[in-house]
């Protein structure tokens, strides 16, 4: 059978579309991004001062400080605050852009199926964030500044830099929001089949093993924060094993129920008379 060129241009012609937009939905993203960025950027110094009050309370009342050995440190700092800042800001309207390039190509049940990972995911997000800051942080930041004190006849005073802290609280925060994703990650791959719940449970002491593990590879070298970070991601490990057992059976009950109906509709059709 011949091939003809006006062929591969209908093939061609859908291609072209999706790439039209995907580029118009990346550039939405990244017009909000940059608006986002640049609210945050004017507003810098009170979202920094929101960062650093947990340090504040870690050190004792009317001390500590924060310091910067190089002149252009503290721009550099509030750009990171900034951008970091406005990722959170913009993030509903990058995630309804890529709901909007996605949605048209998936059915029904599959957009029902899709969605709630889609919502979950700012929330633990930022379940895990709130953690961090509010908990793990605190608790992490008295542990360090436990080692002032003196040496050899010389003072130990903690003098952190703006730079090393900043990067210190956007460790804990990111380690944290996305450990806190793992339920996700964990349905999806059952939703596609990749792995099952009798998997996951069988391998549940790996699964403690790997927690522990990642937990002392995200978080800084206190065992304070990385017991905080193991223990919630083994309640959201369990968590997800109790959400698949029932999809489970929810699953066996539509296959049921799709099951009964033509046996009732041939019963029905068979008390009828001829």
């Amino acid at each position: 059978m011949a091939f003809k060129l006006s062929d591969i241009d209908d093939t061609q012609a859908p291609l072209l579309d999706h790439l039209v937009e995907l580029r118009t939905r990346l550039m939405r993203s990244i017009l909000a991004l940059l608006i986002g960025f640049g609210i945050c950027l004017y507003y810098a110094d009170p979202i920094l001062g929101f960062l650093i009050q947990p340090l504040k309370a870690a050190f004792p009342a009317g001390e500590g400080q924060l310091i910067f050995t190089k002149l252009y440190e503290v721009f550099f700092v509030e750009l990171k605050v900034a951008l970091f800042a406005g990722f959170f800001v913009s993030f509903p309207i990058i995630a309804n852009q890529l709901w909007a390039f996605v949605a048209p190509g998936l059915y029904a049940r599959e957009k029902k199926a899709f969605l709630p990972f889609l919502i979950a995911t700012p929330v633990l997000f930022t379940a895990g964030a709130a953690l961090a800051y509010f908990v793990v942080m605190p608790t992490a930041f008295r542990w360090f500044l436990g080692f002032q004190g003196e040496a050899g006849g010389l003072a130990i005073e903690a003098l952190p830099s703006a730079g090393d802290y900043l990067g210190l609280v956007m460790q804990f925060i990111l380690a944290f929001g996305i450990s806190f994703l793992l339920p996700v990650l964990l349905l999806l791959l059952n939703r596609a089949g990749i792995v099952t719940r009798a998997q996951l449970s069988a391998a549940r002491r790996y699964v403690v093993v790997g927690v522990v593990a990642l937990a002392a590879v995200v978080t800084p070298p206190d065992p304070g924060s990385q017991v905080i970070l193991a223990i919630p991601l083994l309640l959201l490990f369990e968590g997800s094993l109790l959400l698949m057992r029932f999809q489970e059976r929810k699953s066996a009950t539509a296959k049921q129920e799709e099951a009964a109906e033509p046996m009732e509709a041939e019963a029905a059709s068979q008390d009828q008379p001829g």
